[in-house]
């Protein structure tokens, strides 16, 4: 498949089969779009060329990936509560609907040891500290971290460890802890002072912006060049949110992530007719992200990363994510779910870290699920980077994992196509 787009005054072909970009004149690509434009023959001696050297038209894969029920990965939700009442959060304000509770190091631990036994022959092990807020919950996770690694060298694995939190605990002790131990560290904030303090309110009602900024630099800092993210959320209140990323990088954080809202509350849920503001946007941040880095001062922008070579073999981007199947959240009773955002459905229950699998019949929806399930995704340019959507998503916009959720989709497109302008202006300055 072919798909060709412009970009301001640029104009490029992306190839799916063979995974090339290609900067091209506004005629070559009116042309490989299928409109009746007449080309010199070097023009299409050119096209011929790169057809032949199969950097354009190639063939796609049809291979259905072969899914492994070696598990290898958990996400442990550690704390089901929370020290911020954020109006949009997912996850009911950290109770996933459900009373407000700690896992228990007793259960944390046989999550470890169910990891372990059922990751069959995987020598590398992932294990993500979620919420509510872990950091409430901190002697337990520091001892199911220090419990990890001791029964890791036992059995040949190495675990490596990812926590989420907002910044409010992170104080000397749990920042050189996680600074220590932790493979990536995902730190919540949501941009500019008012943006963040009208959603992200503390339990008493005020805003959490200047606590959590403070933390949030000081952790940073001791970071160094190790993992982590600064994640945002925007909503249908800022849609201008390229202001807020750039906001961050100039507050001096350089891994970043702006990911839009998923709820139903009716005035800040992404709506359709707030696409092309949402477009505008990912077009503005986008010509200011090449402008800082050929400056020199960039900053990486998750979203635009689009790794046309080095990135994840074509296997995994077909498989889409292990969620189900590879991948599981535990709540703090130690019951299974498919992934944090189907948490506390009880209909999406899986089993337990004590009984093991108990629906087998999910995971086979799980093991089977990938990119070819998704009939939505078969004419689109990006199946093959975004891997047909968020599973979950998808359930509960569309009542189906496997029926793409439309406005993911357009912006998800709009981010790629972003990203892949970003990779060939870096391309052309290193040239």
């Amino acid at each position: 498949m072919i798909h060709t787009f412009s970009y301001h005054d640029k104009y490029y072909v992306y190839d799916t089969g063979s995974g090339s970009l290609h900067e091209c004149d506004e005629k070559t690509a009116r042309y490989l779009a299928g409109e009746p434009v007449e080309m010199t023959d070097e023009e299409l001696a050119e096209i011929a060329h790169l057809k032949e050297a199969g950097l354009l038209g190639a063939p796609e894969t049809s291979a259905r990936p072969i899914k492994s029920h070696e598990i290898k990965a958990l996400c442990l939700h550690i704390c089901h509560d929370c020290n911020l009442r954020c109006k949009y959060c997912f996850a009911d304000e950290g109770a996933y609907h459900a009373a407000r509770e700690m896992m228990p190091l007793a259960v944390a631990k046989v999550a470890v040891d169910f990891l372990i036994r059922e990751s069959g022959n995987r020598k590398v092990l992932e294990m993500d500290f979620f919420g509510g807020e872990p950091l409430m919950n901190f002697d337990v996770l520091k001892e199911t971290v220090l419990y990890a690694k001791e029964e890791g060298k036992k059995h040949g694995k190495k675990f490596l460890f990812t926590t989420t939190t907002n910044g409010l605990l992170l104080d000397g002790e749990k920042a050189d802890f996680l600074n220590e131990e932790m493979e990536n560290v995902v730190l919540s904030l949501d941009g500019r002072p008012e943006v963040h303090d009208a959603v992200r309110k503390t339990i008493n009602g005020k805003g959490s912006f200047a606590a959590v900024i403070k933390k949030i630099k000081e952790f940073v800092k001791i970071r160094g060049d190790k993992h982590y993210y600064v994640r945002g959320t925007f909503t249908a209140k800022n849609l201008d949110f390229s202001k807020d990323v750039l906001f961050l990088a100039d507050e001096g954080f350089d891994s970043l992530s702006m990911e839009p809202v998923v709820t139903e509350i009716d005035d800040l849920a992404i709506k359709e007719e707030h696409l092309p503001q949402i477009e505008s946007e990912y077009e503005a941040l986008c010509d200011e992200y090449i402008k800082r880095e050929a400056e020199g001062r960039g900053f990486n922008f998750f979203h635009f990363n689009v790794d046309l070579e080095g990135g994840p073999c074509l296997q995994k981007r077909v498989s889409a994510c292990g969620a189900g199947n590879e991948y599981f959240s535990v709540l703090p009773n130690g019951d299974l779910y498919p992934c944090h955002q189907f948490a506390g459905e009880k209909e999406w229950r899986m089993g337990s870290v004590f009984a093991g699998i108990e629906r087998a019949d999910l995971r086979e929806t799980f093991a089977t699920n990938c990119l070819f399930t998704r009939k939505k995704c078969e004419g689109c340019f990006a199946k093959f980077i975004c891997s047909g959507g968020c599973s979950a998503n998808n359930y509960h916009y569309n009542g189906d994992v496997n029926e793409p959720y439309s406005m993911t989709c357009a912006m998800m497109k709009k981010r790629i196509e972003c990203g892949m302008h970003a990779l060939a202006e870096r391309k052309s300055r290193e040239n």
